[in-house]
């Protein structure tokens, strides 16, 4: 037994926080859930960012997206690999969600950093991510700031998994945090189908 499987005796959960094409499609995603008892795992724009610039990888999805769309902006590129991986990483991942009754499996996209400060811009980023990745083992990422807390309430409450991300401080952060998250729970109508985390830096 390696030291990831000792930690799920412990009853802990491990997520890795990286992300690409050859680990979704090749193999050693699959073998990380396996052998080492992976159960999540995260991304980020800047992730994603290392993985496009600082490979060959993703070239050929890149050029047959600006093949059918010539228009596409950096944004709607992004979206078109980073959503495939996601929905391959949520796919791997989907019977640890299973078999845990969805308190476990997750994989995580975060919204624009720039809406940080944009309660409906936030809204209808995670919602629209959402329906587009449309896994059930999908958390939205949404920072903890004040802009974000009535959103974190609003997407629990709506049955979107939610991973609260930029946590630095108990009382500043978490504590808000927490209290959305309830709040949210509170006017879901089926709460046990609904997960969050809360990330700490």
């Amino acid at each position: 037994m390696n030291s990831l499987q000792a930690l799920r005796d412990q009853g802990q959960s491990f997520w890795i926080d990286s992300i690409d094409r050859r680990l979704v499609t090749g193999g050693e995603l699959r073998r990380l859930i396996v052998a080492d008892g992976l159960r999540g795992l995260t991304s980020n724009p800047s992730i994603f960012q290392s993985a496009i610039a600082g490979s060959s990888q993703y070239d050929d999805a890149l050029r047959a997206e600006l093949e059918s769309n010539p228009g596409a902006n950096a944004l709607a590129l992004y979206e078109s690999v980073a959503i495939v991986d996601i929905q391959g990483a949520a796919d791997a991942l989907r019977p640890i969600y299973d078999g845990s009754a969805g308190t476990d499996g997750f994989v995580s996209l975060e919204v624009a950093p720039g809406l940080a400060r944009d309660t409906g811009g936030t809204l209808a980023e995670a919602r629209r991510l959402w329906a587009t990745v449309a896994r059930p083992n999908l958390m939205i990422k949404v920072p903890a700031t004040p802009e974000g807390m009535p959103a974190i309430e609003d997407l629990i409450a709506g049955g979107i998994n939610v991973n609260v991300t930029l946590i630095f401080s108990v009382n500043d952060h978490y504590a808000p945090a927490a209290e959305a998250y309830l709040r949210g729970i509170e006017r879901n109508p089926d709460p046990r189908r609904t997960a969050s985390v809360a990330s700490f830096f």
